[in-house]
């Protein structure tokens, strides 16, 4: 496969769940053929500067990669923050991004079906977005990927193209929602995605990957999604700077490389059904 996509990793003060996405990373298909780019946010206190310190002494050993590049930052970004800088620094450089944080268990093919949509959808402008995780689904007659409008954050990747309708100012983005975009926006409000909305605009959140959904379905965008995720977060643990202690989205990551993917851009209407079954019994579970 030619011209690899960078990986951006985004790391912190967790070395365990760092090690293990590491090691992860490492086991996939094409890592030997993909640049890996680490930035290490700075300590947010005192009390966090040991264990951002261990992270760091762990990315020095990082190997396995064609190339490994660590940017360590003095100050501390925060985590949406550092996300579209080093975003939007590789997508500039690179024309296109595979993004990981911190806490993220991948396939071996993870890396394979990112690269193989970011070749295949180049030239599609409504493709904004390849998503790898999904949610552990019940119906196991969807198609092995499909397009859905939701741009899920747990291991993504986009283009320059794509990247460069990403709206960081939350009132312009607000003001873009009827009351039936917002309908839509929610998954027929089985979702709280308006709520994270309304949640950083009040300062409650500092959500990126809210923000991106709705630039993305502000701009008629869709995004790629598999049917059976190839990343599972470990960062339910309440060590996460936006999770929660749970495990209903909770997967086992597919181990199967991925062979299909869809030739007509549009949304998937049996998984619009069954996401939003999915959703509407989890959060009847909250």
């Amino acid at each position: 496969m030619q011209n690899i996509a960078p990986i951006a990793l985004f790391v912190y003060n967790r070395p365990e769940h760092t090690r293990r996405t590491l090691e992860s990373l490492q086991q996939n298909e094409l890592a030997a053929e993909s640049q890996l780019f680490i930035f290490s946010d700075g300590p947010k206190t005192e009390a966090d500067r040991a264990k951002v310190n261990e992270v760091r002494a762990l990315l020095n050993e990082v190997k396995g990669f064609k190339s490994v590049k660590v940017v360590t930052r003095k100050e501390n970004l925060g985590l949406a923050n550092a996300i579209i800088i080093g975003v939007s620094q590789l997508v500039i450089e690179f024309g296109k991004v595979i993004v990981f944080e911190d806490d993220l268990i991948s396939s071996p093919y993870t890396l394979q079906y990112f690269n193989e949509g970011l070749t295949k959808y180049q030239r599609d402008d409504e493709v904004m977005h390849i998503g790898a995780y999904m949610y552990p689904l019940e119906d196991k007659t969807l198609p092995e990927t499909f397009f859905y409008r939701i741009a899920t954050s747990w291991g993504w990747a986009t283009w320059a193209r794509a990247w460069k309708n990403f709206e960081p100012d939350i009132d312009k983005l607000m003001a873009g929602f009827d009351a039936e975009k917002k309908y839509n926006f929610s998954i027929e409000y089985t979702m709280n995605f308006w709520k994270q909305m309304e949640e950083f605009k009040a300062g409650k959140n500092n959500s990126w990957a809210i923000r991106w959904y709705a630039s993305i379905f502000l701009n008629q965008g869709i995004a790629l999604h598999p049917a059976h995720s190839l990343v599972h977060n470990i960062g339910h643990d309440g060590t996460g700077v936006h999770s929660n202690i749970e495990d209903m989205y909770g997967v086992k990551v597919a181990q199967q490389p991925i062979k299909y993917f869809p030739t007509e851009i549009k949304e998937n209407e049996q998984a619009h059904t069954v996401i939003k079954a999915f959703l509407k019994n989890a959060r009847a579970r909250l």
